[in-house]
């Protein structure tokens, strides 16, 4: 029996596409919410749960960092996936005839430029692979959905227009999480997430992160969050390259450890080809 992976959407979604890149042979489990696929993972209902952090034309996707700390999850792998945006229509369908195109709040601003020279209407769906079922469904040439040339196939859409993304290099970054943690050392280059919140000193971010600096750990990502509503308790996420095996990044480690009152490893694990 294969593995089952967990991703939010419908069958056909781009997290769905992130699941077949990354652990092909492995069955896909839609859910509705990034909080099932949590769950399902931690459950044990799934063998791992495939999560959207960030794109390079929209930024952060909300509410997945915030998910991460309290998931139990540990990230084994991630998967950068080149997302080419398509305009799916009924089969007969033409360009012209659209007037609305569905699909999530994420997807909409990634090809802006080509919806407002066509002139067609921007309207969010819940998922993207969801837009692309109920064009389907609706049967009217004036819809379409934007969604991957998987979702068309699926739903037996006509792609009326190919990789309407406004930015050539839109890629969106995926973790996949497991109970279970992997720090093996699995792959030349590695990469290292963490949590971590600073002392109440003055300067306690600056001389925190100074061990990165003084060790020549390369630091890809950091970002803050506030901790149960309060401002003044602040939560930093971030991503660096190394293992913590490695001499440099465990000196780092162990000076930022000096300077926090909380640090935990969220996962160990090798970084995607595309970086």
């Amino acid at each position: 029996m294969s593995a089952r992976i967990a991703f939010q959407g419908e069958l056909g979604a781009y997290s769905h596409q992130a699941c077949e890149q990354a652990r092909p042979g492995c069955t896909p489990v839609p859910c509705t919410t990034f909080e099932d696929v949590v769950e399902m993972t931690r459950s044990g209902e799934v063998d791992m749960g495939m999560l959207a952090v960030e794109n390079s034309t929209y930024g952060r996707v909300a509410d997945v960092h915030s998910l991460l700390p309290k998931s139990g999850l540990h990230i084994i792998d991630e998967a950068f996936v080149r997302v080419h945006v398509n305009l799916l229509g009924v089969p007969g369908a033409k360009v012209q005839d659209v007037r609305e195109a569905h699909g999530h709040v994420v997807i909409l601003p990634q090809c802006a430029g080509f919806l407002r020279a066509h002139g067609i209407k921007g309207r969010v769906s819940s998922d993207n692979a969801r837009a692309a079922r109920e064009v389907a469904e609706a049967g009217d040439v004036s819809r379409a959905a934007l969604a991957s040339e998987l979702a068309a196939r699926i739903y037996g859409l006509d792609v009326l227009a190919r990789h309407i993304e406004d930015h050539q290099n839109n890629t969106t970054r995926f973790l996949l999480m497991s109970r279970e943690a992997d720090l093996s050392r699995r792959a030349e280059q590695m990469m290292t997430t963490f949590i971590f919140r600073v002392r109440n000193i003055p300067a306690a971010l600056y001389k925190a992160l100074g061990g990165f600096a003084t060790n020549g750990i390369n630091m890809t990502k950091l970002e803050s969050y506030m901790v149960d509503g309060s401002f003044t308790a602040t939560e930093f996420y971030a991503d660096v390259e190394g293992h913590p095996d490695d001499p440099a990044l465990r000196r780092a480690l162990d000076e930022l450890a000096y300077f926090t009152t909380h640090l935990s490893i969220l996962g160990v694990y090798p970084a995607d080809r595309k970086r």
